[in-house]
């Protein structure tokens, strides 16, 4: 069997992200203009690719990140696993690690091992790390499926490269994000193996 490939992307910018706002799982908000320039920039590269899925989060978002592959007739399924963590009581609200300690302690505890640890009403890596392993089980299984295009979020794109290439989820801040990055996987039948990591080229071709 010759090797799949998976495109792993990051949905673009929104509002919320310009503005330093968390949206987590509980904010379902649209792209920007900046955004929808990002999404045309990625068709305008990756247009070409005869994608054999299209996988999105339920979230607008990620949906309209990828939409005009969606309007190529391509196959395409929501997962609410693929969703973005949740950040509890503090979704729509402006975090940083400067002015927020219970944000600060989270991320700390993160780091250090402790991937139990959450925001007051909000959902721990490990919560998340098991809703996605439904849909990577799936995904391993759809071996028909030779090129796959998945859109989601950041932390939880963080969260999926730790399962995917077996690494411990202390070590996903390692998996740098951006708005419309890019992390190309390819799938033996057992390995995953990075071969571009957060490529952000398409945007920069067009500037």
């Amino acid at each position: 069997m010759r090797p799949r490939t998976i495109f792993l992307l990051r949905h673009g910018q929104t509002d919320f992200n310009v503005r330093g706002i968390v949206q987590g799982s509980g904010v379902d908000s649209s792209l920007n203009d900046t955004g929808r320039r990002q999404a045309a920039q990625f068709f305008a590269a990756y247009g070409h690719v005869p994608f054999d899925k299209v996988y999105t989060s339920a979230l607008r978002r990620t949906h309209e990140s990828v939409q005009q592959f969606l309007d190529l007739g391509l196959p395409h399924e929501a997962h609410a696993g693929l969703n973005e963590i949740s950040w509890g009581v503090r979704e729509g609200t402006r975090i940083t690690m400067e002015e927020d300690a219970e944000y600060r302690q989270v991320l700390h505890d993160w780091v250090n091992g402790r991937t139990d640890a959450r925001l007051t009403g909000g959902e721990s890596p490990d919560e998340v790390a098991a809703r996605q392993r439904p849909f990577i089980e799936l995904l391993k299984a759809r071996t028909d499926e030779q090129t796959v295009l998945v859109c989601m979020h950041g932390r939880a794109m963080r969260v999926m490269l730790c399962q995917l290439l077996n690494y411990p989820l202390s070590a996903m801040e390692g998996f740098e994000h951006s708005n419309l990055c890019l992390y190309k996987l390819e799938y033996t039948g057992t390995v995953f193996t990075v071969k571009n990591f957060l490529d952000v080229a398409h945007l920069q071709a067009a500037e």
